[in-house]
């Protein structure tokens, strides 16, 4: 569903992003970990198509980003770690508005927001502007956005902060049945407890470099995720 070949980022004299490969099957929730600077956003937004990069492909099912971006960006959603929204529409509006850009026809998209923004609680505050939203309130909608045209593959960047407890599990049950339905699920997370209890596969990253990938029994073996990270974080 992904495939990021050889993926280097350059800003200035910085390399953000260092020959970066990772492969993300269908069916998968494959977690990205580092600290703040390691390469993780600068990945994200190279396989979505907002960073141009100079070296490396990725492909999102079969497309090249680079020859052909509008078919990839058909079938991804992206939810930043910030959503940065239209605050003079109102919810419904947006959600209206994003399901235009992908084509959504009418009845599917009604049943779609009524289900998500019912589960989310957000349904009887779509008439409002999305200027009254708190950030959880906003962080809802985008998710609900994300999931209005079905998308293939769904790229999160810290997708946890700033919901609610109850939101979190929600959201964690629908990354599950996106993927159990033949979809991907590619996020970045600082959240390491979550990374293990929902990730089928995780890869790690520090200065840009890839420093360990795999099925999380395989990252992880006999220790916990935290206790791996913290090893590898500390080697020269």
């Amino acid at each position: 569903m992904l495939k990021i070949e050889h993926l280097s980022k350059t800003y200035g004299e910085k390399k953000a992003v260092d020959d970066l490969s990772l492969h993300i099957q269908p069916g998968e929730i494959f977690g990205f970990i580092g600290h703040n600077g390691a390469g993780k956003t600068t990945t994200l937004k190279s396989v979505v198509g907002i960073l141009r990069f100079e070296e490396g492909e990725i492909y999102v099912n079969g497309t090249s980003v680079k020859a052909d971006p509008m078919t990839c960006k058909k079938n991804i959603a992206y939810i930043p770690d910030n959503p940065d929204l239209y605050e003079f529409m109102t919810g419904i509006q947006y959600l209206n508005f994003v399901s235009d850009i992908y084509g959504v026809p009418a009845d599917v998209r009604a049943e779609r927001i009524k289900k998500y923004g019912d589960l989310f609680e957000l349904t009887q505050d779509l008439a409002q502007p999305v200027s009254a939203y708190s950030h959880g309130m906003k962080q809802k909608l985008a998710i609900i956005a994300a999931w209005a045209h079905d998308p293939k593959l769904i790229i999160m960047d810290e997708p946890f902060v700033g919901l609610d407890p109850k939101a979190s599990h929600l959201l964690k049950g629908m990354m599950r049945e996106a993927c159990d339905n033949g979809g991907a699920i590619f996020f970045s997370t600082h959240v390491l407890e979550v990374a293990e209890k929902l990730c089928d596969k995780i890869a790690i990253i520090r200065g840009g470099k890839l420093i360990r990938s795999g099925t999380m029994e395989e990252v992880r073996g006999d220790e916990s995720l935290e206790t791996v990270f913290l090893e590898l974080e500390g080697e020269e």
